[in-house]
């Protein structure tokens, strides 16, 4: 039975991360961060190279299985394909539809998100609070640079399946976001809901690419830099909350031949403000609920990853 609940747990916790990369600017490593499993997903992608391949070939399956930590990959990609899947068409409707609502929410999770992964540094030394700011530079860097226009050209689905999977498994940095900024989100966005499966399995191809580069260096600097990464990675989660303000007025945009429109430039604004310059309104009582919300959901994602740690 313990098993049962152990594995539905990550499985959900992979529904969580799917649902999170699929939005610009919330990435499905800060799920994985908050819910303790981040260090274990990284050893286990790591762990597929030639000496689990030669385990492949000399034991068999089942030893190869266990090498790569078998069941744990199946159990959250499982989660995280199936999520993807159901909720790329669900999510694109809720930011058209109610983009306040949905960014509070999100806005509240990152802000849990950066006292919960803060509080994880044993110590503040110069170095970091150094790659504390670098990070946030970085992240600020990323979302104020203009998107570009994406193509469903193979080698550029390709690219941007290797460059938005390194993003998605970094807490703060949303591969979603990347794919908006190389013109391509709104193409997978396509993709997925139309089962183009062309399109699908050359940006999967790119995927596991970048993944079994990046989570290599990566896991090789949490684990001989461990305080400096965590305080970059704590930093990406902070720059990252300029993406995600609910109250924004855009400047620039952009519409492609779909009628589709890509914002270029915006404006952050007060919720007050925000009703003054774009008569809408704000919504701040619900936004409000949303954050606290997402806060929620973090204390509870952190409970059950302590209680999860306390059993193994």
């Amino acid at each position: 039975m313990f098993l049962f609940k152990h594995w539905l747990l990550l499985f959900l916790k992979g529904m969580a991360m799917g649902a999170a990369d699929v939005v610009p600017g919330v990435s499905g490593g800060t799920i994985a961060f908050i819910s303790g499993i981040y260090e274990d997903l990284l050893d286990s992608i790591r762990s597929i190279n030639l000496h689990s391949l030669k385990l492949l070939k000399n034991e068999g399956p089942a030893a190869f299985w266990r090498a790569i930590n078998g069941n744990f990959l199946l159990a959250l990609f499982s989660g995280i394909l199936l999520s993807i899947a159901s909720f790329a068409s669900l999510v694109s409707h809720l930011l058209a539809s109610q983009p306040i609502l949905v960014w509070s929410f999100f806005f509240g999770l990152i802000v849990a998100s950066i006292v919960y992964i803060f509080r994880q540094l044993p110590r503040l030394r110069w170095q970091e609070w150094t790659f504390l700011w670098l990070g946030t530079l970085m992240a600020l860097g990323v979302s104020l640079a203009p998107p570009i226009q994406g193509s469903t050209d193979w080698l550029m689905v390709f690219m941007a399946g290797t460059v938005a999977i390194c993003a998605m498994i970094l807490p703060g940095v949303s591969g979603s976001f990347i794919l908006l900024l190389l013109g391509m989100y709104p193409v997978m966005i396509d993709a997925i809901s139309g089962f183009q499966w062309q399109i699908i399995l050359i940006f999967m191809l790119g995927c596991v690419t970048g993944l079994m580069v990046f989570s290599r260096f990566l896991s090789w600097l949490l684990r001989h830099y461990h305080s400096c990464t965590i305080a970059l990675l704590t930093g990406f989660l902070l720059g990252s909350l300029y993406i995600v303000w609910p109250w924004r007025e855009t400047l620039e945009v952009i519409i492609d031949s779909r009628g589709r429109e890509t914002i270029l430039s915006s404006r952050l604004l007060l919720p007050a403000e925000f009703a003054r310059v774009t008569g809408l309104d704000p919504k701040t009582l619900m936004a409000t609920l949303c954050m606290f919300a997402g806060l929620l959901l973090v204390l509870g994602l952190e409970y059950l990853g302590g209680q999860q740690r306390k059993k193994l």
